[in-house]
């Protein structure tokens, strides 16, 4: 059986022909079995009476003027206590949707009755018009979630939840929606994403869409929201606005500093980074030593045994009564030599790393055990950066061909929507520094030797999503990382071909990866047509 819609629209003084196109969008619907709320905030535009009373006669078509200005929360409550729908679909007086939207979304939920919320792509209608910066969005990613309203337009809730969780909460102005999305997200059986661009948001000179300071209390409200969020579902955290309006980082406190076993494959490799000749390995380990805040660590190093005697004595000294140092005897494998490392681990994390990083935030091992250390995480990746300042590592990317994000782009770049500067869910991510709780380690069964050089990091992530773990990237754990200059990172059609046998359904459908975008590009080009 099919749902009812009730669109809820708050209105204070839009254009005339903005508006009358807002109602026009639902009225010429392909789906029939709507209603559409629309309550008028006392507008003082005498237009705004003129254009609503033009559809008082329609049934279908509520219309309510309030005597007095409540805001767009009470407004909004108004349109939410008179639906009758099965679903409320959210609608600002000034946007348009797809003539074919409610069908679309009919077909989605009754394919999956148990959907209590869903939303869609969105794109801008410039000033002059035009349609403009499509944003083509992840399936549902709660780390993005708390990090930025990504879902926003359209959103479509099942009626009764946002009735059971209070509806608008006065005292959230401006970010009202994303608040209440935040609650029945907690609440809600099963989130879909349609990835269709079905909302159109007008660019107005008083709207966030055409002037992003334009409600900078909105910023103040968004932070407030999360930050009940996470004291609800219980992160142990603090919420701060970053420099990107809209973009939050939850900084999670820690309760307890668990022992980090830091495993480092390594063959005491040197190298010349910034003009400088360095001992890969010597350098990476000093500078966790000097420049990291955690304290409870200890050093697993699985040295190849031609390891440069220098190297390990030079090991020995500065890593003191912290290391422990085991010797690895065979042909090169990545994977035996991490799990190795694992073996002679005692620490409840485990974090992976390269011989060849050196820290940049103080607090990179706090900030990914605070997200590690919950429940349904498998493994968090950190932010690298090239010796140039260039990005390595964001996160890994699986259709076409296994990429990393936004390879080589500069640290400076937010990215589509901010999507570098926030942490969020992704497929999986690099082994170079990568978080992971031992005993999830141990319960996917570690690295697979299969891998000896390439795709190990890959394998062991598409393992753990299998396992229902989702992994984490963040862009607040930031080091860089010497690839380029420490090894030769050549990817061989073999190893290509075996990660393609084992995991051919999984790499062509990363549900980060919106399907509108291109495969095998990691700068998210739409595809061709699109």
């Amino acid at each position: 059986m099919s749902p009812r819609f009730s669109v809820i629209t708050p209105v204070f003084d839009p254009p005339a022909e903005v508006l009358r196109a807002t109602i026009e969008c639902i009225l010429n619907q392909t789906f029939a079995d709507w209603e559409l709320h629309l309550v008028d905030d006392a507008s003082p535009s005498p237009h705004v009476r003129e254009v609503l009373n033009d559809y008082v006669g329609d049934p279908r078509i509520k219309v309510t003027f309030r005597e007095h200005n409540g805001g767009i929360i009470a407004s909004s409550n108004d349109a939410l206590t008179t639906a009758t729908g099965d679903f409320v679909v959210l609608l600002d007086h000034d946007d348009i949707i797809d003539l074919n939207s409610l069908e679309l979304i009919n077909d989605v939920l009754r394919a999956d009755e148990t959907i209590d919320y869903l939303y869609t792509d969105e794109d801008l209608i410039a000033f002059d018009g035009s349609r403009t910066q499509a944003f083509y969005k992840p399936d549902w990613s709660p780390e993005r979630f708390r990090a930025q309203n990504y879902c926003c337009h359209l959103s479509v809730i099942r009626r009764s939840l946002a009735v059971d969780v209070g509806g608008f909460r006065p005292g959230f102005e401006g970010s009202q929606d994303y608040d209440l999305i935040l609650r029945v997200t907690e609440k809600a059986r099963r989130i879909h994403h349609l990835p269709k661009v079905l909302y159109h948001w007008r660019q107005l000179a008083t709207s966030t869409a055409g002037d992003p300071t334009s409600k900078m209390y909105a910023y103040e409200s968004g932070r407030r929201a999360i930050q009940e969020h996470c004291d609800r579902i219980g992160i142990n955290a603090v919420v701060e606005s970053l420099p990107l309006l809209g973009t939050y980082r939850v900084r999670r406190i820690l309760k307890n500093h668990p022992l980090v076993s830091i495993i480092i494959p390594t063959r005491g490799t040197s190298g010349r980074v910034w003009g400088v000749e360095r001992c890969f390995l010597i350098d990476a380990v000093q500078s966790i030593l000097e420049k990291s805040t955690y304290e409870n660590i200890e050093f697993v190093v699985v040295a190849d045994t031609d390891t440069p005697p220098e190297a390990i004595r030079a090991l020995e000294r500065i890593a003191g009564d912290k290391l422990h140092l085991t010797w690895f005897d065979g042909e090169f494998n990545f994977s035996e030599k991490v799990n190795a490392g694992r073996v002679h681990a005692n620490g409840d994390l485990l974090l992976l790393l390269n011989d060849d990083i050196e820290v940049i935030s103080p607090d990179f091992i706090e900030t990914m055990v605070g997200i590690v250390q919950e429940p349904d995480v498998g493994s968090v990746g950190a932010k690298l950066l090239f010796s140039d300042g260039t990005l390595q590592h964001a996160g890994h990317v699986y259709p076409g061909n296994p990429d990393h994000i936004f390879f080589k782009s500069h640290n400076t770049e937010f990215g589509p929507r901010g999507m570098l500067v926030v942490d969020r869910e992704v497929v999986g991510s690099t082994a170079a520094c990568l978080l992971v709780r031992a005993d999830v380690y141990d319960e996917v069964g570690g690295f697979s030797p299969d891998f000896k050089s390439n795709f190990n990091d890959v394998d062991f992530a598409l393992k753990l999503n299998r396992a229902g773990y989702r992994n984490v990237f963040t862009c607040h754990a930031e080091l860089y990382h010497f690839e380029s200059v420490s090894r030769d990172p050549v990817v061989t059609p073999e190893e290509h071909a075996m990660i393609q046998r084992r995991w051919k359904h999984e790499l062509s459908n990363d549900p980060y990866f919106n399907p509108n975008l291109e495969p095998g590009r990691h700068d998210w080009s739409p595809r061709v047509g699109v």
